[in-house]
Parts: structure tokens; sequence; C-alpha cells
């Protein structure tokens, strides 16, 4: 939806029908900014008559954040509105509130903060819009982007020739501008076809603490805009990865615990669906997880290992594979977490009351007074230890991948945590499932319905990623893989000595 929020209806030509004036009426109407936070601001006191002066149109949540934004950087804003009267008090004091005639006169950069559907009011204004940057802040809705073959912003361009028209702040919202760059993305992309307007608009973004980058000319306006409309794209397919293997595990697990004992001993198991059988099915999606992150860098390495060269491009999957590592780390510390949370509830339960209860009446019935297994005891104690210490590691990985820490740590210190630290994740994992696992996989009455135990298919992975890191240890492995990540090629006629100092081993981030 777009964020522009202009209250101004569509009026001029006749291909424009009026809009009604209560079609505003609801949330857009409810101001994002108070009047007393504005006059209780120091920063936003009447400007300077030097300060630069800068143009909106609109008077929705997003123009009023926005004039709050300009006034506290030091400009002089001046807002051009259909009913002034009705608007100048949701505006700072320092901002002048006329209407829209008298707003673009002075002004030689103007915001247009309104609707893709009012543009056509305003051509009206086009003698005295001329020579001017419009800086088009708009977004349209997802049926909108779909329905128009032109970007917003080469629409405004069509309808007012004589202007500059520039893409800018579309990917900000009005909550950013109002609290500060500090509390959202910095980073504003900024397309046009003149690049003089492109350095204007730029300046101004820095002087009210964002970072321009710059997108090309005004056709790449159609993918800015679609920006904000992308949900959460990196996390698409990690999430649908994530899913597929809780269903099909939670499907194994429910064949194994629950429909076995119903179909062959006639016992009914149907209320561990909600907590038992989630809960064994977590670490398997968490244990997997993991092991993904890493498996696509040992794929990555056997293929410049065998190609001897890292200028060949990895296959399309590999490459996406690789840059999807953050997120399916962080789903498996995510699972991980889930599965502490769950295990601590197990004892709570009435069916593990129960449980205890029957088997304290099974020991008073067999006379046994004291029931002790010490091997047993030990492998609980060990594997509870080795699941604290995993989800330890695991939580330091997903710490050291926020932003606000990873830049405050060095690339070695951050490549430490994220690949040895990691790998050490990985196999406190693997121990942790082993001692779960125990002798179980050589119990034949563990192999309900000729399957084999969960903990077992999950060892499949992990265990073929430690395998290939543990061989890539190797000095004949490890010095050749130093020397191809530095430049060297198998095929090369020109020599290559690897210095003696050199580390034997790359570390590449990973989550």
């Amino acid at each position: 939806m777009s964020r522009t929020g202009a209250s101004d209806p569509c009026v001029g030509q006749t291909l424009c029908q009026p809009v009604v004036a209560t079609k505003m009426s609801g949330e857009m109407d409810k101001p994002l900014i108070s009047r007393r936070m504005v006059d209780s601001d120091s920063s936003l006191a009447e400007a300077p008559s030097e300060a630069p002066k800068v143009g909106i149109l609109g008077s929705g949540d997003f123009a009023r954040s926005l004039a709050t934004r300009l006034v506290g950087s030091g400009f002089s804003v001046v807002v051009g509105s259909r009913n002034p009267k009705r608007t100048v008090g949701l505006f700072p004091s320092a901002a002048q509130v006329t209407f829209q005639e008298d707003a673009v006169g002075s002004p030689e950069v103007i915001f247009v903060a309104v609707f893709r559907e009012h543009y056509s009011s305003l051509c009206g204004l086009s003698d005295q819009l001329g020579g001017k940057i419009l800086v088009d802040v708009s977004n349209p809705t997802e049926q909108e982007h779909l329905q128009h073959r032109e970007s917003n912003a080469e629409y405004l361009a069509s309808l007012f020739p004589t202007c500059t028209v520039v893409k800018a702040f579309n990917v900000v919202s009005a909550w950013t501008l109002q609290a500060g760059p500090r509390d959202g993305n910095r980073q504003v992309p900024i397309c046009s076809d003149q690049p003089e307007a492109k350095r204007t608009v730029s300046d101004l973004a820095h002087a009210m603490g964002f970072t321009p980058v710059d997108m090309g000319s005004l056709a790449s306006a159609r993918e800015v805009e679609a920006m904000p409309l992308r949900l959460l794209p990196g996390w698409k397919v990690p999430t649908i990865l994530a899913l597929g293997l809780f269903i099909f595990f939670y499907v194994y697990n429910f064949v194994r615990d629950v429909l076995q004992p119903y179909v062959q001993e006639g016992k009914n198991k149907f209320y561990k669906l909600p907590l038992s059988v989630v809960n064994t099915t977590l670490p398997c999606v968490a244990y997997v997880l993991l092991s993904l992150v890493y498996l696509p860098g040992v794929l990555a390495a056997t293929l410049q290992l065998w190609r001897g060269t890292k200028y060949r491009r990895f296959p399309d999957w590999l490459d996406h594979w690789l840059q999807h590592r953050k997120q399916i780390g962080l789903l498996s510390f995510f699972c991980a977490s889930l599965h502490a949370a769950y295990s601590v509830c197990l004892p709570v339960r009435l069916s593990y009351r129960y449980d205890l209860v029957n088997l304290a009446i099974k020991q008073v019935l067999t006379n046994k007074s004291h029931l002790w297994v010490e091997e047993n005891v030990w492998r609980m104690e060990i594997y509870l230890s080795l699941g604290v210490l995993a989800l330890g590691t695991l939580s330091l990985l997903a710490v050291t991948s926020l932003p606000s820490i990873a830049n405050s740590l060095s690339w070695r210190e951050f490549s430490f945590v994220q690949s040895s630290l990691g790998f050490v994740a990985l196999v406190l994992s693997t121990l942790h499932t082993l001692t779960y696992g125990w002798t179980r996989a050589f119990e034949e009455s563990r192999y309900k319905f000729y399957l084999p135990p969960t903990f077992t298919l999950t060892l499949l992975v992990p265990c073929v990623v430690i395998l290939a890191k543990s061989l890539f240890l190797l000095p004949c492995l490890s010095r050749r893989l130093a020397k191809i990540r530095r430049g060297w090629e198998k095929d090369s006629a020109v020599k290559f000595t690897l210095p003696t100092d050199h580390p034997r081993a790359q570390k590449t981030s990973h989550v």
C-alpha cells in the first residue's frame, strides 16, 4: 500500500472524477505526529530564513513525517495542501502550510507525496512546476504493480515533461522518518534520468541522516517500487525447507511412536501429538538445518579443488544455497530453542506424572526397593550437558549474525565465530545425538514398522560434513585449497608459492 498518505482529492482533468472527501476518513485522518510532540521538540523551531527551501505536495502521514525530518535537518519546508487551515495543526510550527499553487513557487526540490490516482490533479500546476525536481515517494499496491506496466515515477514524468522526476524515499517508512534513521534502514535507493538531480536528492538524503544508493536511470523505478512489496524475500526458500523437514520428521515420528503402538499393540498414544511428537521432531529439524549451513561450503571447496581454480562460477543452485546460509542457521537456532522450551515442559504433563506413579506402583509390586542403572544415569547426564553446550554455541552464532553485533567485530573475529565455533556447534550436536541414541540403533525392538530410529536418519548429512571438513584439514588438501583461493590456477603457467605464514585454511562466514 502506498504510504504517501495524501489527502488532496483528484481534480482538474476531465478524465479524473471528483473524489468524495470521506474517502480519507479512518486511520489516515489520525495524525502520526501529535501537535504537542512537535511543539515540545526544540529541533523543530523556526528554521533560519537562509535555510534551503524544500516543498511538499500532500498532507498525509508520510508528508507530515517528512516535513518533521526536513525541519529537524535544517531545511525550510513549505507544504502544499488543498485545505491548509485543516492540516496546519498537524505539521511542525516551522513548516509553512499553504495552498498547493503557493507552495510550488520558490522551492527547487518538491516532494510529491500523493497517490498515483491523484497525480493528474496536479496538472494545473504544470507551468509553475516547470524545470523543478519532483521527488516521487509513492508506492503501488501489489495489484497496482501488476496492473500498470510503467512505474509511478515514470507516469509522473509523462504528466510533467518539463520537470525532472527522481524516485526516492519510497522504502523509508513514516515511522523511520519520525524516529530517525537509527531505528530503521538507512539506505535510500535513488534513480533518475538526470545525474545532477540525483546528486541534489542524494545530498538532501545525506543531510537527513540516510545513505543514498544510486539505482541508475528512471527505468529502474519499477524495481525500486517493488522493494517494499517483497515480504522477507531471503527467507522464502529456507522457510519452505524447514517446514518440509518438519512435516517429514513429524509424520515419521507419528508412524513410529503413535501409529505403530496403536496398530500392533492396541495402545492409544495419540495424546503425544501436541507435545511429545513435536519435541521429538524439532531437534531433528534443527540438527539437519545446521548441517545444511555447512554442506554448501564443503561442496564449494570440493568444486574448487576439482577445477583447480576459483574463477569459475558455481552452479546457480549452489550459489543460491550459499546466499541463504544465514537464514538456514537462524531457523536451526529457532528450532533448537523451541526444543529446549518443550523439553522443560515435559515433566509438567499429566501423562508424565501418571507414568511416574505407575512405575512406582510397579516397583512396589515387584518388591524392588532400589532402581538405579549406572550406564543410563551417565548417559543422560552427558546427553543433557552436550545439548546445553550445543545450544549455547548456536546462540553465539545467532547473536553475531545480527548486523549491530557483526559490525562491531573485525573480519577475523566474525569468521572465527561463524566458521570455527559453527563447526564446534555441529560436532557438539552430533555428540548430543549419538549419546541420545547410544545402542538403540542396534536393538531390533527399536525398528518399528521396519523403520530405523529417527536419530539415525539425522546423522547422515552431519557426519558427511564433519568427515569432509576433517579431510580438508590434511596438509595436501588445505595448502592446495589455500593456493586456489589466493589466485592460483591448475592450468596456469605462472608459478605460485604460498607464504609460510599464511593460514592453512581460509575461514568463511556461514551463518
